[in-house]
C-alpha cells in the first residue's frame, strides 16, 4: 500500500502543514474577532462593526490579485511563503502584546486583520504555484488536490476554535495562538527543499506552448466572454447570488447573540455546521443529477430555503441543520460549475478567465459584509436571514431560465469533473479563500 504523498514527500508535507497552520490561524482570527466585536467590544453597534471587519478581511486578496501574481512570478517561492508567514506572525504578536498590556482600540484590530489577510493572500496562491517545485510530475495532480481539499478542513478547524478561544483566553490569547501557528509555518517552509520544476512533457498530437489553444496565446477576456454568452450569464447569476450568500459570516455572530443568546461555543457549532456541509457538498456535488443549470437552480433554491430557515425558528439544532444544508448546496454548486467552466472555456483562456471569475465573486464579499453589517442595527438577525433567502430566489430562477440556452454537455477533459472530492473549489464559501483563488488564477 502506497503511503500518502505528504508522508512520501517530506518537502511537500512540510509546506502543506504550513498551509494548514496559516489557514487555520486566519480563520480562527476572523471568527474569534467577529464574536468579540459582537459580544464584548461594541455590542451597541455590532452589525456595522462586524460587517466592516469582514469586509477588511476579504478585501486584500481581491485588491492585491495582480500584485500577488507579479511577486509570485518574480521571487523564489520559498522566500514568498516564509516571509508572508513570518510577517503574519509578527502582526499577530504585536496585536497580542497590545491586547495583553492595555485596552485594545478597534483601529488596531482592523489593521491587524488587514495585515493577516494580506499575508494570506500571498501564501495560498504561492503554494499552489509552487507544487511543481516540490513534487514529481506524476504527483502534481495528487498534490494539487490534496492542497485544495485540505484548505476547507483547516478553515473548519479554525472556525471551531476562534470563538471558543476568545471566550476563554481573550483576544490576547487568540492573537498569541495565531502568531504561534504563523511562526510554525514559517519554520516548516524554511526547512523544506524546493527545486526547479522541469517543463511538463507535451503528449503527441497536443499543441505545445505558443500554439493557440495550449495556453501560449491567451486572448482578451472580453473577447472570450463575448464568444461564451452562456458562461457570461451564469457568472452574472452567481455574482448576484454571492451578494446574499456571503452575508452568512456576518449574520452568524449577530444571530447567536440576539436570538440564541449563546456563547462562543454556539458560534463554533454554527460555523462547524456550515463548513461541514460545504465540505460534504464538495465531495458529492458531481453526483447531483441533471444538467448543471438545472442542478444549480435547484441547489440555489434549496439554499434560499435553508438560509431563510433561521428566520422562522430559534431552535439551535434546527438552525445548525439549516446551515449544514446551505453549506452543502454551496459546495455542490461550486463543484458542478467550476467543472463545467473547465470544459467550456478554451485552454488558452482559462488562467485569465478563472482569475477574473474569482475576483468578481470575491469582490461581492466586502460589499455583502458592509451592507448586511450596516443593516444589522436596523433589522433583526432573523429578518436578515429572510432577506438572504428571498434575495437568492431571483438568481435561482434566472439560472433555471438559462437551462434552455445551455450548450450540449461537452466531453470532460481527463481528470476534470471526474472525482467527486478533490480540489473542486470546496473553499469557495470561505471569504479569504475565494480571494486566494483569484490571486492564484492570476498567476
Amino acid at each position: 500500500m502506497t503511503a500518502p504523498l505528504v508522508l512520501r514527500n517530506r518537502a511537500f508535507g512540510a509546506v502543506w502543514l504550513g498551509q494548514v497552520l496559516t489557514q487555520a490561524a486566519v480563520r480562527m482570527f476572523q471568527v474569534g474577532v467577529s464574536w468579540w466585536l459582537v459580544s464584548d467590544a461594541v455590542p451597541e453597534s455590532a452589525g456595522p462593526a462586524s460587517g466592516l471587519f469582514m469586509a477588511v478581511c476579504t478585501l486584500p486578496a481581491v485588491a492585491l490579485a495582480a500584485v500577488v501574481a507579479r511577486i509570485v512570478a518574480r521571487f523564489p517561492h520559498r522566500a514568498v511563503l516564509r516571509n508572508s508567514a513570518a510577517l503574519a506572525g509578527l502582526s499577530a504578536s504585536g496585536l497580542g502584546l497590545w491586547a495583553y498590556g492595555s485596552g485594545l482600540p478597534l483601529p488596531a484590530v482592523y489593521a491587524a486583520a488587514l495585515a493577516l489577510a494580506g499575508c494570506q493572500a500571498f501564501f495560498d496562491p504561492c503554494l499552489t504555484t509552487s507544487v511543481p517545485s516540490l513534487v514529481d510530475d506524476a504527483d502534481i495532480e495528487t498534490a494539487t488536490g490534496f492542497e485544495l481539499s485540505t484548505q476547507s478542513l483547516a478553515g473548519l478547524g479554525g472556525a471551531l476554535l476562534g470563538a471558543l478561544a476568545v471566550d476563554r483566553i481573550g483576544v490576547a490569547g487568540l492573537a498569541g495562538g495565531c502568531a504561534a501557528a504563523y511562526f510554525g509555518a514559517a519554520l516548516l517552509v524554511s526547512a523544506a527543499r524546493f527545486r526547479s520544476p522541469e517543463p511538463a512533457p507535451v503528449p503527441d498530437g497536443e499543441p505545445g506552448p505558443g500554439v493557440p489553444g495550449a495556453g501560449g496565446e491567451p486572448r482578451a477576456l472580453r473577447r472570450v466572454l463575448a464568444e461564451l454568452p452562456y458562461v457570461r450569464r451564469v457568472l452574472v447569476c452567481f455574482t448576484a447570488a454571492n451578494l446574499f450568500t456571503a452575508a452568512v459570516f456576518v449574520i452568524i455572530p449577530l444571530y447567536t447573540r440576539s436570538v440564541l443568546h449563546g456563547s462562543g461555543g454556539t458560534v463554533a457549532v454554527l460555523e462547524a455546521s456550515l463548513g461541514t456541509g460545504a465540505l460534504v457538498g464538495a465531495f458529492t456535488g458531481t453526483r447531483v443529477p441533471g444538467r448543471p443549470t438545472t442542478a444549480g437552480a435547484c441547489c440555489l433554491a434549496l439554499m434560499a430555503l435553508a438560509l431563510a430557515g433561521p428566520g422562522l425558528t430559534s431552535s439551535l439544532p434546527a438552525v445548525a441543520v439549516c446551515l449544514a444544508v446551505a453549506g452543502w448546496c454551496a459546495g455542490a454548486v461550486s463543484v458542478r460549475f467550476v467543472a463545467l467552466f473547465q470544459r467550456l472555456v478554451p485552454p488558452a483562456d482559462k488562467p485569465g478567465f478563472f482569475a477574473v471569475m474569482q475576483a468578481v465573486l470575491g469582490a461581492s464579499l466586502p460589499v455583502a459584509s458592509l451592507v448586511f453589517g450596516s443593516a444589522g442595527d436596523l433589522l433583526s438577525p432573523q429578518t436578515l436571514c429572510l432577506v438572504q433567502g428571498i434575495g437568492l430566489l431571483p438568481a435561482a430562477c434566472a439560472l433555471a431560465v438559462l437551462g434552455g440556452d445551455a450548450p450540449a454537455d461537452p466531453e470532460p477533459e481527463p481528470g476534470i469533473g471526474q472525482e467527486p472530492a478533490i480540489g473542486r473549489e470546496p473553499e469557495s464559501t470561505d471569504a479569504a479563500a475565494v480571494g486566494a483563488r483569484a490571486a492564484g488564477g492570476a498567476r
